[in-house]
């Protein structure tokens, strides 16, 4: 695990083998989300937020209605497929945060798995 995160990590744990994702097409995600940090286990912080046990994700890619870190990190991905996105603070909520839920200036970490191309 990286100390300092400079850049967008992609880390495929299943590489799926359906339709793949491209900018401008609506995806479906399910996500958990954790504040990243490197002392922690698998550099899981506090989690912030999951879809799991809800309604998938639907969001259109490239079209900046996510953070940047996920309209890059979802790219090319296929559908069955599972990343981890380790996100620097500039591709997530940068020097604002949001909310009480995640500090200014705060990598993210997100285990994503990509369940349909629309």
């Amino acid at each position: 695990m990286p100390k300092e995160v400079k850049k967008l990590i992609v880390q495929d744990t299943i590489p799926g083998a359906g339709k793949i994702a491209e900018k401008g097409k609506s995806i479906k995600v399910n996500y958990t989300g954790w504040l990243y940090d490197p002392a922690a286990p698998m550099g899981r912080g506090k989690q912030f937020d999951s879809s799991l046990g809800k309604e998938p994700f639907e969001f259109k890619l490239g079209a900046g209605d996510v953070i940047k870190g996920w309209d890059e990190g979802f790219e090319n991905m296929k559908v069955g497929g599972k990343r981890k996105l380790i996100i620097p603070a500039e591709l997530g909520y940068g020097s604002r945060g949001a909310g009480a839920v995640i500090p200014p200036n705060a990598s993210l970490m997100f285990e994503v798995e990509l369940i349909d191309v629309m």
